[in-house]
């Protein structure tokens, strides 16, 4: 589950980036987003 959510939010900061359209800081918030639930899953173990 966790990476799903990961891998849409990586997409949409990517479509927002090649697409130059972003809102303020947003999409990079997605960014953040995406990088810390890959380090949670990553410190978790896998799967639960």
């Amino acid at each position: 589950m966790l990476e799903t959510i990961a891998v849409i939010l990586i997409v949409l900061w990517l479509v927002g980036l090649v697409s130059s359209y972003t809102l303020g800081g947003f999409i990079h918030v997605l960014l953040v987003i995406a990088v810390i639930t890959i380090i949670l899953r990553l410190i978790r173990g896998g799967k639960a």
